[in-house]
């Protein structure tokens, strides 16, 4: 039983990084099916697993490892960047997305009346703007998450139409 568990535990490791490496990109850039947050949550969990028992079949050869000043920057590094994550962000407790992220999200479900004040644009214009660029704008009091819906585009993609606006 033993050297079953052992013989798949790195062929585990590499599947499951594998499908945690696509759905976090995904679930990153916002594309693929809804299904990829569980998938990627509850495979991270079971690749949990295979990692400890690969740990164990290689522990002597690891511990070369941790005395080597790259294990011990490695680590420092990740930690680091681990706890950038946990910095409160707009009065919120730990956790959540860097603050231009958590901005941006705002803008998203900013009007465009309110989004045109921000960019200091007239709101007829800024519907001008969207409309040239293939969105379809019923309300000056619409979304822009909703008139990017609506268009079959994304959130970055009318985020672009903005900027490009603004200039």
């Amino acid at each position: 039983m033993k050297s079953t568990l052992m013989r798949f535990a790195t062929p585990f490791i590499t599947g499951l990084f594998l499908v945690s490496l696509i759905s976090g990109v995904a679930l990153f850039f916002h594309i693929g099916p809804s299904g990829f947050h569980g998938m990627h949550e509850w495979l991270s969990m079971v690749l949990i697993i295979p990692f400890l028992l690969h740990m164990w079949k290689n522990w002597r050869p690891m511990t070369a490892y941790f005395k080597r000043a790259a294990f011990g920057i490695a680590m420092g590094v990740s930690i680091v960047a681990a706890a950038i994550f946990m910095v409160p962000v707009g009065g919120e407790g730990g956790g959540g997305r860097p603050a231009a992220f958590t901005l941006s999200a705002m803008v998203m479900k900013g009007s465009v009346a309110e989004v045109a004040s921000v960019l200091h644009q007239d709101s007829g214009d800024l519907t001008a703007a969207l409309e040239s660029a293939g969105y379809s704008v019923n309300s000056e009091d619409e979304t822009l998450s909703a008139i990017a819906a609506a268009a079959g585009k994304s959130e970055m993609d009318i985020a672009a139409t903005l900027v490009a606006s603004a200039r």
